[in-house]
């Protein structure tokens, strides 16, 4: 490669900045390309000689005073003869200490977040931040169609060279360079004219040829319609005798560090998305001529790294892959990134990167050290605020061993995520070189923490009665305590002994109907005891029940009655012009024939793989759709619940919310099941502070289940103590705030618990027992599964 016979100061760009420029000229306001560079520094510093050799850097290397703009409709760059440059000086020490650090940050801040004009400015700013009289923050920042990590060291080594010859009066040490930035992007175009790249992008063709075109890793967040690259970046110091284990595996298998942590990285991204077709990004230094090696540019190529990861291989056959495909693709560098994705022709969306999202990095450039006269040079850490990829994962041999450092978008993940993947990559590693002949699905992942979690927190298995049905519970209880008092209300009392007699009758009533097994019977009553009856009724019969709100809108009872194909309904005269067509029992003017049946528990053929319930979803995310439950399901939340409340045998419970709604049957059946009293209160007093609180005085609640809207709104009256129940408040059914639960210790030292569950998971499934108030959150953690889904 020679220089190119300089007739003019205008230029071709590379394949490189063509790209970038294109990129600058779509989105023109985003900083995602500028490269800082930040040193601290402390001594003499002479600001003059300083900027003495700054100047010079930029006369040595032209591409510092290059500019771009369009000619005859192509990009090209031009090269100034002209420097007019100078430091940007800014003086802090008026600040206090405190305030300098934070005024230091606001500045580097607003150096990074500051955009190039490519058009009218060379693409390079210094500015440099005096902290004391001899403390000062070096702010360098380049634009990428100038500039990449190669260079970064080359810049900082010529500067302090040029300003530690200039300091002692001597001329400058370097060398000339044989060639400039321009003339690699003439040799390259011409190059490339020569179609001597054509065999390059055949094999990229077909490497990347139906390559899977998105990595689905789980965010915390959905993909946005266009990308914004802000980011943030974690920074980590791997264990010494991990890296130097990581080291000898690769020597080892005969591979390099870089294809060992790259194979690492690609099974980590497999056990996050579960999918075996995984590309990766990786940038390649591109200065495989020695001409261009001191060249301050961009020159840095990427390679796609397409791995497959099928029928579950081990690691070391993982890594001889890798192996492979890193070779393969070495071997074919030279095609620029640019000419690949213009072969490839991938699907564009401004939603993510074609042909891949992740990249990992390996710096391989060498460390720089520099013994200044009366200067000390050390690394100013930066915090990112871009990232141009869903994910990058850099990594580097230091002094002090292998670090690395993610950076991600915040569009997709929160930093929590991101220190979680980082700490799964680490016990990754440590899995790998304990034993790399492990099938990459069960190297470890998990911290010791997570695994407490998944083992402690997940042994669930109790030892239960799984050949009932939950009726039978009721009736077993009313063998034990026939004259106690089980359902009441408002003035109306039903002992254990007559709730049985009147749901008996019903189910023998309802098999006459042909109620049984698997068949839906529609649930339809205002609140009352008749409630009740008629839920123990049709499971007595050995149907299930259909739950439906009477304050819903009669043409929706219809559909959802339809929809389910329910022929039988259970209602009162009041509501039964909503049910045309179908055999409706009135519970409030039928007794007549319904007592006539046998008051003995019938005979049912129900097990407890049948259904108990049918009940539809609030549709708070769509459609409101049908969830089916079988017996052994609410069994089994029916003895989880008893033990987590540890309430004794008899205690008072209450229902204040729908029962349409899974939410009720936390109290209703632990209540019949351990000889309680359910108190089941009307709409009326359930949304009438003072009303409630009368109620409870004169019925005193130990087990109170209810939403957190409705109690805070319940607790702005004038007795909210008596509203409160004396041993056991439950709060599900929308998140629960701690603002809430200081309010409520405040009338009552209860127990309280907030519990969640899906209607799909049988009403609950977590449960956290309330304590003090932990962590920086505003609600209510959900605590962890305390019972077996099944």
């Amino acid at each position: 490669m020679t220089p190119t016979q300089r007739t003019s100061n205008q230029f071709p760009l590379s394949f490189t900045q063509e790209r970038l420029w294109f990129l600058d000229q779509l989105d023109g306001k985003s900083h995602k390309y500028n490269i800082p560079i930040a040193l601290q520094i402390q001594g003499n510093l002479n600001i003059a000689v300083l900027e003495q050799a700054l100047v010079t850097l930029i006369q040595r290397h032209e591409i510092l005073r290059t500019r771009f703009t369009i000619t005859n409709g192509t990009p090209v760059q031009i090269i100034d003869s002209g420097i007019n440059f100078t430091i940007a000086v800014v003086d802090l020490q008026e600040f206090s200490q405190d305030q300098r650090s934070e005024q230091v940050q606001q500045k580097v801040k607003q150096e990074l977040e500051t955009l190039f004009n490519l058009t009218e400015s060379q693409s390079l700013r210094v500015t440099l931040l005096q902290v004391a009289p001899q403390e000062f923050v070096l702010l360098a920042s380049m634009h990428h169609i100038v500039f990449d990590g190669w260079s970064v060291a080359i810049f900082i080594q010529e500067l302090f060279t040029l300003y530690q010859a200039f300091l002692s009066n001597s001329s400058s040490p370097l060398p000339s360079l044989p060639i400039q930035y321009a003339d690699f992007a003439v040799w390259q175009r011409q190059w490339w004219r020569e179609e001597r790249l054509q065999t390059q992008l055949d094999y990229w063709k077909q490497q990347l040829s139906n390559a899977s075109p998105i990595l689905e890793l789980p965010s915390d967040r959905p993909r946005p319609s266009i990308q914004s690259f802000r980011g943030k970046s974690l920074s980590f110091q791997l264990n010494p005798e991990l890296n130097k284990q990581l080291q000898t595996l690769s020597k080892k298998t005969g591979t390099t560090l870089f294809m060992t942590l790259l194979a690492a990285f690609a099974t980590l991204l497999y056990r996050y998305s579960s999918q075996e077709d995984i590309s990766i990004g990786s940038p390649i230094a591109n200065r495989n001529r020695s001409e261009i090696e001191p060249l301050i540019g961009s020159f840095v190529n990427t390679l796609v790294l397409r791995i497959r990861i099928q029928d579950n291989p081990s690691f070391a056959e993982l890594l001889a892959q890798v192996q492979q495909v890193a070779l393969d693709a070495y071997e074919h560098q030279d095609a620029p990134f640019e000419k690949v994705v213009e072969a490839l022709q991938p699907e564009r969306s401004l939603s993510h990167n074609p042909l891949f999202q992740v990249m990992f990095v390996l710096q391989n450039v060498p460390e720089q050290t520099f013994k200044l006269p009366n200067l000390t040079l050390t690394p100013f850490d930066l915090d990112n605020v871009t990232s141009k990829f869903d994910l990058t994962l850099s990594m580097a041999q230091t002094k002090q061993g292998l670090q690395g450092r993610w950076e991600y978008n915040t569009d997709l993940f929160d930093g929590d995520t991101i220190t979680r993947m980082n700490q799964h990559f680490q016990t990754l590693l440590f899995g790998i070189v304990a034993n790399p002949q492990l099938q990459v699905s069960k190297l470890p992942l998990l911290t010791a923490t997570e695994r407490q979690i998944l083992v402690d927190w997940n042994n669930t298995q109790r030892e239960y009665p799984k050949d009932k049905c939950i009726h039978q519970l009721f009736e077993l209880q009313v063998e034990k305590t026939p004259l106690a008092v089980a359902v009441v209300f408002e003035d109306q009392k039903l002992t254990y002994l007559e709730l049985n007699k009147k749901a008996n009758c019903l189910a023998h009533y309802l098999q006459k109907l042909g109620v049984g097994p698997e068949v839906v019977v529609g649930l339809c009553v205002e609140r009352s005891t008749d409630m009740i009856v008629g839920l123990l009724g049709i499971l007595k019969a050995g149907g299930a029940y259909l739950p439906l709100d009477p304050a819903l809108p009669a043409q929706n009872l219809v559909l959802r009655l339809q929809d389910v194909q329910v022929s039988v309904v259970i209602s009162h005269t009041s509501l039964v012009d909503s049910f045309e067509q179908m055999t409706v029992i009135c519970l409030d003017t039928d007794w007549d024939i319904i007592t006539k049946q046998p008051d003995r528990n019938p005979i049912a053929l129900v097990t407890p793989e049948n259904l108990i319930y049918v009940l539809y979803t609030s549709g708070s995310t769509g459609r409101p759709n049908p969830v089916a439950i079988e017996h052994r399901q609410l069994l089994n939340y029916y003895y989880g619940i008893v033990e987590k409340l540890k309430l004794p045998t008899g205690a008072s419970f209450a229902t204040i919310s729908t029962f349409a709604a899974d939410l009720g049957n936390t109290v209703i059946f632990p209540s019949l099941g351990t000889g309680g009293c359910l108190h089941i209160i009307s709409y009326e007093c359930a949304i009438h502070s003072a009303a409630l609180a009368d109620y409870c005085d004169n019925h005193p609640i130990d087990c109170l289940k209810i939403v957190p809207t409705h109690l805070a709104a319940l607790l702005t009256g004038t007795q909210p103590e008596k509203i409160l129940p004396r041993q056991c408040l439950i709060m599900g059914g929308e998140a629960a705030t701690w603002e809430l639960i200081e309010q409520i210790r405040q009338y009552a030292d209860c127990r309280i618990f907030n519990h969640y569950g899906p209607t799909e998971a049988t009403v609950g499934v977590l449960t956290y027992p309330v304590q003090m108030h932990e962590g920086k959150s505003a609600l209510v953690p959900l605590g962890y599964c305390w019972r077996n889904i099944t």
